[in-house]
């Protein structure tokens, strides 16, 4: 596709938004805060194609969260404060700014210091960020927030020297998570939260460990999380058809299906 098409493709999308504030009840009243959760959800259906590798809903997904991006610059726009060619030219200068190594100049040795050179530039812009963590945001799910901080802090060499020293941490973690819940037999609130801190600094380890094998957690648990779910519903469809109900089944009835599906759904 050439660029003059792609720049006609564009204006014609500003040109339906114009339109729909316009003309459209519901477009008209939607502000920043209203599209908020709408954008989040788009998120995720875009990760959802993104997982399932389809592009033709790839390509969908990303065009409903272009639309968002066009509607908050309207809304910005009609409020005075910012239109599209501010974020488009802010967005350029940024990233001009921050690769001077391809803009400039600079040499790096590869990926990783493209990334240190990244944080470094962050943190001397007008506007950037004050701390290592605060360009995280609160919002993130917590697993990601955790690939996240831990991604940002390696950037300035907080890390560990060698991948598999992680594991010596990972089974320290799993030791003090079981004494933890050994010691539980007596309940109580503070005991249910020391437990749950334990779990969270075992998951916090399994994520570093996941950051240094090259592997995204979240990408990761969600492809587990899908698999399951396939086998579970090929559990559920091989009872219905046996005329079977899952309660009445007994677990070994069921590991049985279980590996079946394996070798089916995958």
């Amino acid at each position: 596709m050439s660029r003059e098409k792609e720049i006609k493709a564009f204006v014609r999308l500003l040109d339906v938004m114009d339109e729909l504030r316009e003309k459209c009840p519901w477009d008209r009243k939607q502000t920043m805060e209203s599209l908020r959760p709408l954008t989040i959800e788009e998120t995720y259906e875009l990760s959802d194609s993104i997982l399932e590798k389809d592009n033709l809903n790839i390509s969908k997904e990303l065009g409903d969260i272009m639309l968002h991006l066009v509607f908050y610059a309207k809304i910005g726009k009609e409020q005075g404060s910012f239109d599209i060619a501010d974020v488009m030219d802010r967005l350029c200068d940024k990233l001009i700014y921050r690769h001077p190594h391809v803009f400039g100049d600079v040499e790096v040795s590869g990926a990783g210091e493209v990334i240190e050179n990244w944080e470094q530039l962050k943190r001397t812009e007008k506007d950037g960020n004050k701390t290592i963590l605060s360009g995280v945001p609160r919002s993130l799910p917590s697993l990601v927030k955790a690939y996240r901080v831990q991604d940002k802090v390696r950037a300035v060499g907080f890390d560990w020297e060698q991948r598999e020293d992680v594991w010596k941490k990972v089974r320290e973690e799993i030791g003090e998570f079981e004494q933890e819940v050994a010691g539980a037999s007596g309940g109580g609130e503070e005991r249910a939260r020391h437990m749950e801190q334990e779990f969270g600094d075992l998951m916090f380890s399994l994520v570093n460990a996941a950051r240094l094998y090259d592997i995204n957690p979240d990408t990761a648990l969600e492809l587990t999380n899908l698999k399951f779910i396939r086998r579970f519903t090929y559990l559920e469809a091989w009872a219905k058809r046996e005329g079977r109900s899952l309660k009445e089944m007994s677990l070994e009835e069921m590991d049985l299906v279980w590996e079946e599906a394996k070798g089916i759904v995958g």
